[in-house]
């Protein structure tokens, strides 16, 4: 999950809006949608993947590398050496395009999956660790759709504000009024343009990596 229980109270989520088992499910669904809508994940995971060889210098795999333990390619020596591999994988740094494995010298031979690498892979951003973390903006967002899916439980007014709340231009302390903007465009993504700025930012490029 991207975000905490203790994120979601610090929020002012209490426990007569949501219990705890409640908000961690709302969490686990919102962070796999957000994987969904951007095409990464945002947490280092250990996996194995199957590539193709396209006969080129370098290899686009679906996930940013993080740490490689293994990597074998079928009918093919590779150099003892390490250093004969060039890694651009997580955390991410600034100019991060897309991650990538590339051979100083040769070619990934031509075939389907015979390329296997193992290791520990996610889209992180560096905190001084060899891991990194999950993306500041990334744990925003998981929190936010949690908030904007917690008025949907009930039919209250306070619910109702609670869903339009990011499009408040205008606001009166002393009466309780407000104005709304016009609904205009309700984001690509979620609906909610707050959220869908941030997850337009993360997306994966498409067509980027095969497993």
């Amino acid at each position: 999950m991207y975000a905490t229980v203790d994120d979601l109270r610090a929020e002012g989520v209490d426990q007569a809006q949501a219990s705890d088992a409640r908000l961690e499910a709302l969490l686990e669904e919102a962070s796999r949608t957000i994987d969904r809508l951007t095409g990464w994940f945002f947490e280092p995971l250990a996996l194995t993947y199957r590539l193709d060889g396209r006969g080129t210098p370098s290899l686009e795999p679906p996930a940013p590398p993080i740490q490689l333990n293994r990597l074998i390619v079928v009918g093919y020596n590779l150099p003892r050496d390490p250093e004969h591999l060039v890694v651009v994988g997580a955390p991410v740094e600034p100019g991060f395009d897309a991650p990538r494995l590339t051979l100083r010298h040769g070619r990934f031979p031509r075939g389907t999956a015979n390329v296997i690498v193992r290791g520990l892979w996610g889209y992180t951003e560096p905190d001084g660790t060899p891991n990194g973390r999950t993306p500041l903006a990334i744990r925003r967002a998981c929190i936010l759709l949690v908030l904007r899916w917690l008025p949907l439980m009930g039919d209250t007014d306070d619910a109702t504000e609670a869903r339009d709340r990011w499009r408040i231009i205008e606001e009166k302390t002393r009466d309780q009024s407000y104005k709304l903007d016009k609904p205009g465009d309700p984001g690509p993504l979620t609906g909610d343009p707050e959220v869908d700025r941030i997850l337009m930012r993360y997306r994966r490029p498409a067509g980027l990596g095969a497993a």
